[in-house]
């Protein structure tokens, strides 16, 4: 896949339902950074909370954070969750972006929004890292790792966010909300993800501890240092909550998985000649620094599966944004269409699971 396609940005599409002199002029009135013209750019990447680029001729450049227009499921899209969690981690250690405000006032653009500062880094949207060197790959992969088990190991009750989820039978809450979301954006039956409705509930692994979760840990998620190996900002924080690690890492390392094509991943390639650590090597290096135990490979392939159905019905709930009309990306249908592949391959780690 070719990922140039989701660098940068794009002006807004005819139909968004933003006004700009209505938006201005509501920044204006609150935050005083928000100097001069402003002009309005949408990010390319991502499939589901439109990001755009506010840029003052003042100087300043802001990024606002929206829900998508028209119809949403219940519970998707909580730009006010993001916000809560975002302006909480602020001087916990782990890299975010600086929050301003949010905005629950639909008419000012369209949809509840938040803003925050704009950082700009380097943003990788192939984990192959192809324009970069085995040590400055090993270098970056390290630096992942670090944060991921740096977010883990918050005390998120110390950050005010123990009402933030309910950790307790993460994973089986997990899989019936997925599935209530599965089932209200079915356009197309999908045997896979029928059977792993049916096999997950009865396969959930033992609890672990309890941590504050990204939801959505990848690669093209962290705005890095523009010529360092430092992670300056985890951005993207629709999906987190309380719950267990380990499922939040497992989706993480879905990227060893996942073929270069159609998806964007690591399976196939010699990691070891890109100087990328292999998955078990990663994921002793994140377990040491957490403190876990071990999983089992029952276990781990049972965290795939679930981590792989998460997926399946995400895409699927973008495929049904694309039916809708409502979908905030021009490439939402290739990213939908890929929910039945997805569950197929989830549907694999459930068989090897149940022979392991």
């Amino acid at each position: 896949m070719d990922a140039s396609r989701f660098v940068g940005t794009e002006p807004l599409p005819p139909q968004s339902s933003l006004d700009p002199e209505r938006l201005q002029s509501y920044l204006k009135a609150r935050l005083p950074q928000c100097t001069g013209d402003m002009t309005v750019a949408r990010f390319r990447g991502g499939q589901s909370n439109p990001t755009l680029l506010l840029t003052f001729s003042g100087g300043s450049r802001l990024v606002l954070r929206k829900k998508p227009d028209g119809k949403l499921l219940a519970s998707a899209h909580a730009v006010d969750r993001e916000y809560r969690v975002v302006s909480a981690l602020a001087e916990s250690g782990l890299p975010v972006a600086r929050t301003h405000l949010l905005c629950d006032d639909e008419s000012v653009a369209g949809a509840m929004f938040y803003v925050m500062d704009y950082v700009e880094g380097r943003s990788f949207w192939d984990p192959a890292l192809p324009d970069l060197s085995p040590e400055e790959r090993a270098a970056i992969y390290g630096e992942m790792n670090r944060v991921i088990a740096r977010l883990h190991s918050i005390d998120f009750a110390a950050r005010g966010l123990e009402t933030f989820g309910r950790p307790a039978n993460y994973v089986a809450r997990q899989v019936a909300r997925w599935t209530t979301q599965y089932r209200s954006s079915e356009t197309v039956s999908i045997a896979a993800m029928d059977r792993l409705i049916e096999w997950l509930p009865l396969n959930i692994p033992a609890e672990r501890q309890s941590a504050l979760l990204h939801g959505d840990f990848r690669i093209d998620n962290l705005i890095f240092h523009p010529h360092e190996a430092k992670v300056l900002a985890v951005v993207d924080w629709e999906l987190s909550t309380l719950g267990d690690p380990m499922a939040d890492f497992a989706y993480h390392m879905l990227a060893w998985h996942f073929s270069p094509k159609p998806f964007r991943g690591l399976a196939g390639l010699d990691v070891g000649a890109l100087g990328i650590p292999d998955e078990r090597s990663y994921r002793d290096i994140y377990l040491k620094a957490t403190g876990q135990a071990n999983v089992s490979d029952r276990q781990w392939y049972t965290y795939l599966a679930f981590s792989l159905f998460r997926v399946a019905a995400i895409r699927q709930g973008i495929m049904k944004r694309v039916v809708d009309g409502t979908a905030s990306s021009a490439h939402a249908r290739e990213a939908g269409s890929l929910a039945a592949p997805v569950a197929e391959q989830g549907w694999q780690y459930a068989e090897l699971a149940m022979k392991a």
